[in-house]
């Protein structure tokens, strides 16, 4: 049976104090007005919930996959997008830690245990994204540096954050084709499109992010040059499982206990709501399914840690079950909570509309829901 250490406990309950105190509060606001709550991210700083992924010499506590998973599953509870931020900073961290060299990450690292600076992971292009080998953004080999110019689509904490970890093209085949480079906010060359107006996850910047000749020393490669495809493939969709399905679970519990609690609260026929079976009916099956996606989503983060990188084939499929899962049911579960809550669940102030278009934008970003059925039903088929 899965049981959290007693750390494990104290880091969330101390993620749970200030998502209800400081997050859960703004949470309205900082969507209506997409603005990025940098008042929230310093306070998320404060309890070090942006170097988790750091070793233990540069502040750090080497998180693994659960310990993530539970702080981003808490603080997207009150506010996916804050989720996200954690995702995207983490995601980062642990690439450089695992493929960076001693030298690369002794110098960024150093930068980071400030803890109150944020990273990006930049993959997505206007003409690629899953289809990875389509890339065309290009880091041209020049002397001692990569001289790179492209475009990046949809970019996470685009213009916040201090560095930006770049998959670029290195070569014309197939194979070995794809470099990861780590471009800091200071490089000539870096320019931050226009933030994109999103339906959901407001309050998380997204924009495009523009290489115009950028010039970068080829120590800040991570990785092998060529072995772009192998970190993408074998690693940062991994991540999946910590990342973008713990925002979808944070977002169902947090849906079901607002329309838990209207439901014990709203009466009608002189009584509350929750004593109908109509109702009453609709939270089991929203509980019956956050729970399911939860035990998911703790296996596989277990075996993701047991196996270490790269994970098995049925691992990997496992990941990709606990993406597209999770994240279908924080749809599911958000919706119904907007039922329940009747007109006021349609009310901007109501947070269940809020979650329900969040919960939306989980199905879409980080790998989409077909793209992940294609995964698992390749793994369950095999070659024919």
């Amino acid at each position: 049976m899965f049981e959290l250490s007693r750390e494990q406990k104290m880091i969330q309950d101390s993620v749970r104090q200030l998502t209800v105190e400081k997050i859960a509060p703004q949470a309205t606001e900082i969507d209506e007005k997409d603005e990025f709550p940098e008042d929230i991210v310093r306070q998320m700083a404060e309890i070090d919930l942006l170097t988790l992924s750091l070793p233990d010499q540069y502040g750090g506590i080497d998180a693994d996959t659960t310990t993530l998973s539970l702080v981003i599953t808490e603080i997207s509870k009150a506010l996916a997008p804050m989720g996200s931020l954690v995702l995207s900073t983490q995601s980062v961290l642990k690439i450089i830690k695992a493929f960076g060299s001693d030298e690369l990450k002794d110098r960024v690292f150093s930068n980071l245990s400030s803890g109150d600076k944020l990273l990006a992971f930049c993959l997505t292009e206007p003409d690629a994204g899953s289809d990875a080998h389509s890339l065309a953004t290009t880091a041209v080999r020049d002397g001692d540096h990569y001289i790179l110019n492209g475009t990046k689509r949809f970019i996470t904490l685009a213009g916040v954050s201090e560095y930006y970890l770049v998959v670029a093209r290195t070569a014309e085949t197939k194979h070995n084709d794809l470099s990861t480079i780590l471009v800091h906010k200071d490089t000539p060359g870096l320019v931050i499109g226009k933030k994109d107006e999103k339906m959901g996850m407001r309050g998380s910047v997204t924009a495009d992010l523009h290489l115009e000749n950028a010039r970068v020393h080829v120590d800040n490669r991570v990785g092998e040059e060529g072995q772009g495809w192998h970190i993408l493939t074998n690693f940062s969709n991994s991540m999946r499982c910590w990342g973008a399905a713990s925002i979808a679970l944070g977002i169902a519990e947090g849906a079901l206990a607002h329309a838990v609690q209207y439901a014990k609260e709203r009466h009608q026929f002189g009584r509350p709501i929750a004593s109908f079976q109509a109702i009453r009916f609709m939270l089991a099956d929203m509980q019956m399914k956050t729970e399911a996606a939860k035990s998911l989503i703790y296996r596989t983060n277990y075996l993701v840690d047991k196996e270490g990188e790269p994970v098995s084939n049925a691992t990997m499929s496992l990941v990709s079950m606990a993406k597209c899962y999770a994240s279908d049911v924080a749809v599911q579960v958000a919706t119904d909570a907007v039922q329940i809550l009747g007109g006021y669940g349609v009310c901007k102030e109501a947070p269940p509309q809020r979650m329900m278009r969040d919960a939306k934008c989980v199905q879409i970003f980080d790998g989409s829901n077909q793209v992940q059925r294609i995964i698992i039903s390749k793994n369950l088929i095999g070659k024919l």
